[in-house]
């Protein structure tokens, strides 16, 4: 008998493990080969002593630059290298930098935990509620089986994954990209628990697997997060990035950008971001199924056996609702009345998207589920089991971001940067934008990406001579291409929240997608700056 005759295997219970959110996971807490543990081992290992060195080192490299800038980029290289390596959690690597900001002297303790205060953190917390009640009533399950019940959807994990990713940029062009991924998250859940289930059953993995590290579930949850920040790009209102950038170029240069210019200039970039992110997913995270047989049948009998709604589901929908058209109204307004209208600055100022998530998420402890024993449709303690280490990972990136602006240091790197590179053409600014918002938007918000780098460009642009329009733009889209690290943007740490996507498979599959995200901006803004007229 050979020793996997002899062991007992424990069958795995899926949906307890994707819907647990195990963001980090133990080398003993996974289904390892040896040569992944041998791998998994090395790099955390690594981690242990590579990160206090690279930060040592920089700190005693003689620079000319500011004692506070080379201080912070010293902690905040050390960082990355505890995110990409993991000897520690990541949001645990995110805290070590920020108590060294303090022990270092880079600001005092209150200014640094100050954007801990941001309205990305509530609307973070708002949303995961609102999921954490998707995933308990099974309102995420239902979701999901309505989508693989569509024609020919189901059939093909190929299909299912594109699909899924059409139906988030479109969200995404209205709707925050935060708010798009956080409450698509638990169908996303939903339908790899459904993937997974049926490879088990169908005795296609073993009885013991790992639904976590099912690629199917990577390309899809990443699908999630990455076709957020490409919808994003579809309207003025759909990022933030959008709206500071065109202020900022309008202010630059006097030349407005209209609702219908923008959404004209980007629709084709989107379109074709969105085929060259399907290729670079379906080819770096290849599932491990192409065509699911049966589908048909299995999702009807299940969908049977969900029955009607439950008063629990009925009140999560009235709550996912009134919180999702809440989101949506600045975006109608804008489409309507337009962007300069003082009505749509009034409402998208006072339906700010992290107000309207808690308040969102407070209905789900107002509405009952029993009158008579005053039971709502969630209680705290479900409340409690959110994912809240993605909400300390996300709150530590905005504070770096933050500090980045603060200190100088982003303006010191973008300077250094154009002097060292002599930059003169349109071409060469338009490419040192991209790339730069691209880098800084990997280790902050893309928020702050937009906020620190067009000021920057700009100058740089008017100094050479050159119109500062198609570099300022470039740089506001590629504001929204940091796909490497969980701190990149709210949706890739919401994506790593999942306990699905592996760090090493985010850093690899969103190194390929920076880069080609970067040549498609570099060579395709231009054209269709030229083509549509805009700011001209």
């Amino acid at each position: 008998m050979t020793s996997d005759e002899t062991v007992p295997r424990t069958r795995t219970d899926v949906e307890k493990a994707l819907l647990s959110h195990a963001t980090y996971r133990s080398l003993g807490e996974q289904r390892l080969s040896p040569q992944e543990e041998r791998f998994e081992r090395g790099r955390r290992t690594t981690g242990l002593w590579l990160a206090p060195l690279v930060a040592a080192v920089f700190l005693a490299l003689p620079l000319d630059m500011a004692p506070t800038q080379q201080t912070l980029a010293g902690i905040l290289l050390g960082v990355i290298v505890l995110w990409v390596t993991e000897p520690v959690p990541i949001p645990v690597g995110g805290l070590i930098g920020v108590s060294a900001i303090v022990l270092f002297g880079v600001v005092p303790a209150a200014d640094a935990l100050e954007p801990f205060g941001s309205t990305t953190i509530f609307t973070f917390i708002g949303a995961f509620i609102l999921a954490q009640a998707m995933l308990k009533h099974g309102v995420a399950r239902r979701f999901a089986f309505f989508m693989l019940s569509l024609p020919g959807v189901g059939r093909s994990t190929f299909r299912l994954i594109i699909a899924f990713g059409l139906v988030t940029c479109l969200l995404s062009a209205f709707v925050s990209n935060t708010a798009t991924v956080a409450m698509l998250l638990p169908t996303a859940l939903g339908m790899l628990t459904v993937i997974a289930k049926m490879l088990q059953d169908r005795g296609l993995v073993a009885e013991d697997f790992d639904p976590a590290r099912l690629r199917v579930g990577a390309a899809l949850v990443l699908m999630l997060a990455y076709g957020a920040s490409v919808g994003g790009l579809l309207t003025p209102v759909g990022s933030p990035p959008n709206l500071i950038g065109r202020g900022l170029i309008e202010k630059a240069t006097g030349e407005k950008i209209s609702f219908a210019q923008w959404t004209a200039t980007a629709l084709p970039l989107c379109a074709v971001m969105f085929v060259v992110l399907a290729a670079v997913l379906l080819l770096l995270n290849k599932p491990e199924i192409r065509r699911i047989e049966g589908v048909e049948e299995y999702v009807r009998a299940e969908r049977a056996a969900l029955g009607s709604l439950s008063r629990a589901e009925i009140n999560t929908l009235i709550a996912f609702g009134v919180t999702v058209s809440l989101w949506i109204l600045p975006g109608i307004v804008a489409l309507i009345a337009g962007t300069d209208a003082s009505i749509y600055d009034t409402i998208s100022g006072r339906l700010n998207e992290g107000i309207v998530a808690v308040l969102g998420a407070s209905l789900l402890f107002l509405l009952p589920t029993n009158w008579g024993r005053r039971e709502a449709t969630l209680n705290w303690s479900d409340a409690a089991r959110i994912d809240w280490g993605t909400i300390l990972l996300f709150g530590t990136g905005i504070i770096f971001g933050a500090l980045l602006e603060d200190t100088g240091l982003a303006k010191t790197i973008g300077s250094e940067a154009s002097d060292a590179l002599g930059l003169g053409s349109l071409f060469a600014i338009t490419a040192f934008a991209a790339v730069l918002a691209i880098v800084i938007s990997e280790t902050t918000s893309n928020t702050a990406s937009a906020a620190v780098v067009v000021p920057i460009i700009i100058p740089i642009a008017v100094a050479a001579g050159v119109d500062p329009f198609v570099p300022a733009l470039a740089a506001t889209f590629a504001a929204s291409f940091g796909f490497m690290l969980p701190v990149s943007t709210p949706q890739n740490a919401i994506a790593y929240g999942s306990g699905v996507v592996p760090i090493t498979t985010m850093v690899r599959t969103g190194f390929v997608f920076d880069i080609l995200g970067a040549i498609l901006i570099i060579l395709g803004l231009p054209l269709m700056v030229a083509l549509t007229g805009i700011g001209s």
